[in-house]
């Protein structure tokens, strides 16, 4: 046989398996496999028949039927998530399987990033590494890409800014909507022709002009999959809520109307969702309560509002609003828990003695009538300065005022007993993370006029311990029951050991350790580290690193416990209005209180699964629009030159965080121009090949704006030196 034949022939016995392959489910005849070839002429069919017996005969496929061929799964193919490069290439990371398989450029066979894929390993330990080729794309992790629309006179493409979107899309005239050139579009992916080097898909949305900060918003919400209004029908629907308060539904309730109860919460809040409610008892123990927003009182369920809270799952922060997860007439207002005004509310309510300790508990549905709202800033007054008054300064209103003495009381009282219980906590090995979270102070135009940093104070400390209290109480009552029940747990597993140890390697650059000997010391020198750092120009730098050597929290109805807050049982009970996973509590809680027998775990875990999704989503639009206006903000500082610390190294340049706003942005390694710069990956650190010169991790560097991308969310840096 020539050399040419015999590479026809391997090509053609290729392109049936490859055939057979992906239609794996289904028996092929001869004549259907010819049509997929395209081969339809008698001396090609001849070719292909004798091929199909030359297959079967050394059992590469398979005739389950006569003049039917299948194709024979053997061990080299799996299923996996596809995880793309910026390169272009991609990985599929595979449960069970040590290292993850590259996929060439070439091998992608129109699997995108995330997706389900099936592939197949056609080489093994490539430089330590499988290498395959994706045979079927399995499920697409997502149908609909925001992009920029570039039109032509009779078609468009949309080309997304995500760099690990290898493609751009093609879309007919027919289905561009009233998109014009150049605006940012959202486009649903319909088809993708076997041989088409684009994916076919239409407009369902027209977001508006590249840059503009509404469609900038909207875009980051769309790229996710998370919508920035409610359906008409579901605000609709909410307006027809009966929301009067009735002395039959009272009846009902435990009634703590008359009992001191007040608020604190955040000053540009609108739902409140927790309320703390103090008594001295006669035997000498304090009654505290810890009431929610009674949501699912109104949250029916199998109704048009609950679909569209269970879909959400969740409320989305972003920096210039919130979007909630129920519409304003149930989150800003019925269910808000506003002073003086009557609330049903569902409640862990505590008998605690002066050393912490909880006596008594009892759950149920209550009403109340908030006395005060705070601000965290007007609680934080009053404990650092033991006062009744709140200076103008501090007030919400702008206006000196008095509060009573048994608020004051209360609100010493209730910090008192929190700082006891977080120094148990901590001591049993909770891990304190009070990462600083970035603010902005924003014109009437959305244009960023300055940044500030939330840090957490005692005021804070003392909510979180109640509502810490509360959800880990309602858990454990519920997870110690016998027979089990099923029930929404929060879960944290513990953190994997090569993270903790990557996470050493690079705290030791500026002087830090951890203890990796237990898990009790992996605690304690965590703490000590996040201790150690406050203050210092790595703070955010080693808080951010510690936080991703975590492993994620979840919902799940498989209890593990919580590793990060040391606790065997934790649940969320305390933010319906906001959370979905709340309501699944509060609904389970109360069914059991009742009596009910134990719900299907199989339905709740499902729910639990898509919340932790939504959750993950509305965390990732989060942080997008962080960066976005951190982008925005440095526009008008092109003049000004910053000291940063290098935050990342990498073969292609080094990330800087400014110190005194915390912006992240790039150096790109050819734009530093004193010397020829390579990566030393052991080193975490660009080495210049003359020089000798270094930056590396966590060295202080001078930087200035060079180029800042709103679209693509990029912001590049001019290196000016280091920071001597």
């Amino acid at each position: 046989m020539s050399k040419n034949k015999g590479k026809k022939k391997g090509k053609l016995e290729n392109n049936i398996l490859q055939i057979l392959q992906k239609n794996d489910t289904l028996s092929l005849n001869y004549k259907q496999i010819a049509a997929k070839l395209e081969m339809t002429d008698a001396n090609s069919r001849n070719l292909i028949i004798k091929e199909l017996a030359a297959l079967v005969a050394t059992k590469k496929i398979e005739q389950p039927e006569r003049g039917k061929y299948k194709a024979i799964k053997s061990t080299d193919y799996h299923v996996g998530k596809l995880d793309m490069t910026t390169r272009g290439n991609g990985y599929v990371i595979v449960e069970g399987l040590d290292d993850d398989i590259f996929i060439p450029s070439n091998n992608l066979n129109h699997g995108l990033h995330g997706d389900e894929v099936e592939v197949y390993i056609y080489r093994r330990k490539r430089n330590d590494k499988y290498e395959g080729e994706i045979t079927k794309v399995i499920k697409r992790k997502k149908t609909n890409f925001v992009g920029v629309l570039k039109l032509q006179k009779n078609f468009g493409f949309v080309i997304t800014a995500d760099p690990k979107m290898y493609t751009d899309i093609f879309v007919p005239i027919s289905k561009i909507m009233t998109a014009q050139d150049g605006d940012k579009v959202m486009v649903e992916l319909e088809d993708w022709p076997e041989k088409a080097d684009s994916p076919f898909g239409r407009l369902v949305d027209v977001l508006g002009k590249p840059g503009e900060h509404q469609t900038e918003i909207h875009s980051i919400l769309a790229e996710y999959g998370l919508p920035y209004e409610f359906p008409k029908e579901v605000e609709d629907f909410a307006g027809q809520i009966d929301i009067t308060i009735r002395k039959e539904e009272i009846a009902k309730r435990k009634d703590f109307r008359n009992t001191l109860t007040f608020t604190i919460d955040p000053k540009d809040a609108k739902d409140f969702d927790d309320a703390l409610s103090f008594k001295v008892l006669d035997n000498g123990l304090f009654e505290i309560g810890i009431h929610i927003a009674d949501v699912s009182h109104y949250l029916l369920e199998n109704t048009l509002l609950e679909n569209e809270a269970y879909e959400r799952a969740t409320s989305i922060y972003l920096v210039d609003r919130v979007v909630p997860m129920l519409p304003e007439i149930l989150s800003n207002n019925v269910c808000s828990l506003r002073p003086k005004e009557e609330k049903y509310t569902f409640s862990a309510v505590f008998e605690i003695n002066n050393k912490a300790e909880v006596i008594n508990q009892w759950f149920g549905r209550t009403v109340i009538l908030s006395d005060q709202r705070f601000t965290y800033e007007e609680a934080q007054y009053i404990i650092e300065n033991q006062t009744n008054t709140i200076p103008d300064n501090i007030s919400l209103s702008q206006e000196t005022y008095q509060v009573s003495d048994d608020i004051k009381n209360a609100v010493l009282k209730l910090n008192e007993l929190a700082k006891i219980m977080r120094k148990k906590r901590m001591s049993q090995g909770a891990i304190s993370f009070d990462k600083v979270e970035v603010k902005f102070n924003l014109d009437e135009n959305y244009n960023p006029v300055g940044v500030f940093f939330k840090i957490s104070k005692e005021a804070n400390h003392l909510v979180e311990e109640f509502m810490l209290l509360a959800n880990r109480r309602v858990a454990e009552f519920i997870g110690k029951q016998n027979p089990p029940k099923t029930f929404v747990y929060r879960i944290h597993d513990e953190p994997d050991i090569n993270k903790l140890e990557n996470l050493q390697a690079v705290i030791s650059r500026f002087g830090h350790s951890l203890n990796l000997k237990s898990k009790q010391s992996i605690s304690a020198s965590l703490n000590k580290l996040l201790g150690d750092v406050s203050g210092l120009k790595e703070q955010n730098l080693v808080d951010t690193l510690a936080i991703r050597s975590m492993s994620k929290a979840v919902y799940s109805t498989k209890n593990i416990g919580h590793y990060g807050l040391a606790f065997d049982y934790y649940t969320h009970f305390t933010s319906p209005i906001r959370r979905y996973p709340d309501v699944m509590v509060h609904r389970l809680l109360d069914f059991y209180l009742k009596g009910g027998k134990s719900q299907s775990e199989e339905d709740f875990e499902a729910k639990c699964k898509h919340s932790s999704e939504m959750e993950y989503l509305a965390s990732s639009a989060e942080r997008d629009s962080i960066k976005y206006m951190q982008i925005k903000f440095m526009q008008d500082h092109n003049d000004q030159s910053f000291v940063g610390v290098i935050s990342g190294v990498t073969e292609w340049g080094i990330y800087v965080e400014i110190v005194e706003n915390k912006c992240e942005g790039m150096v790109r390694i050819r734009d530093i121009k004193d010397d020829y710069y390579t990566f030393d990956d052991k080193q975490y650190a660009l080495i210049g090949s003359v020089t000798k010169n270094m930056y590396q991790l966590g060295d202080e560097v001078l930087v200035k704006v060079k180029n800042t991308d709103l679209i693509k969310k990029h912001l590049d840096f001019h290196l000016l030196g280091k920071n001597l």
